[in-house]
């Protein structure tokens, strides 16, 4: 694989990306793209995969998971129970972890971080079985670089801790109102964080979804934050990123 290229990320809609580590490697956060209306099309044929990284168990994070893993075979990080719950599936390289836990997967740093939301695992007979607690991720790739996923959550205070600790780049965070915060939420907590840059996610893809981009560039338009607003299967570069933080 080339070597020391920049980061790159794919936006594949409501919370799955896409990343192309400094080594090459590929890693889908949140695997949901069959069935994902906001996906586009020429996105959701994933050809090839080496990392794959779970939030919490809900359908629109987890619904590709098994299907992916067992034709790709990934290295997998997701917290305890939703690791047991994929082995009960036959899904392999599953790396177990919890909160506070951090553990490297090939040339990425992963910390599990705490996010405030439910984690039921809806399975095919529509049964609802255990999945933990959700999370979010702090990402560190070998360059040094560092992106913190909220997953899906509330604003709470120890996202100032988070930051504090890891002192993300970037922050991907959820502004689509009803099952995560809204825009008011979050852009108290770009304040709590100090965030530089953040990129919205969790919105638009259903029409309950309500909060959008543009509302919290509204309200963070006083603030050093800068708001990128991505499009499903827009790319955006690391270089992109250290060009805004200098600015």
């Amino acid at each position: 694989m080339e070597e020391n290229h920049a980061i790159q990320l794919k936006y594949l809609g409501h919370s799955t990306f896409l990343f192309t580590t400094p080594a090459g490697n590929r890693l889908l956060l949140d695997p949901w793209v069959s069935g994902n209306p906001a996906c586009p099309e020429a996105d959701k044929k994933i050809d090839r995969l080496d990392l794959m990284l779970i939030t919490h168990g809900h359908f629109d994070h987890i619904y590709d998971a098994v299907e992916l893993a067992k034709r790709h075979k990934p290295k997998i990080g997701c917290i305890f129970e939703i690791a047991n719950w994929l082995g009960r599936k036959g899904v392999e390289n599953v790396s177990a972890m919890n909160k506070g836990g951090s553990q490297q997967l090939l040339d990425v740093r992963v910390t599990m971080v705490d996010a405030r939301h439910s984690c039921g695992i809806t399975e095919e007979d529509g049964s609802i079985v255990y999945g933990g607690e959700a999370a979010g991720f702090v990402m560190e790739f070998e360059n040094g670089f560092r992106v913190y996923h909220t997953g899906d959550t509330c604003v709470f205070g120890d996202m100032a801790i988070i930051a504090d600790l890891y002192q993300p780049d970037v922050v991907l965070l959820p502004v689509g109102d009803l099952f995560t915060m809204d825009p008011r939420q979050a852009a108290y907590a770009c304040r709590l964080m100090n965030a530089r840059k953040v990129i919205p996610m969790h919105y638009g893809t259903f029409p309950p979804l309500t909060g959008r981009p543009e509302q919290l560039a509204d309200l963070l338009k006083a603030e050093k934050t800068e708001v990128i607003a991505l499009k499903p299967g827009e790319v955006l570069l690391q270089t992109r990123l250290l060009e805004a933080a200098k600015a």
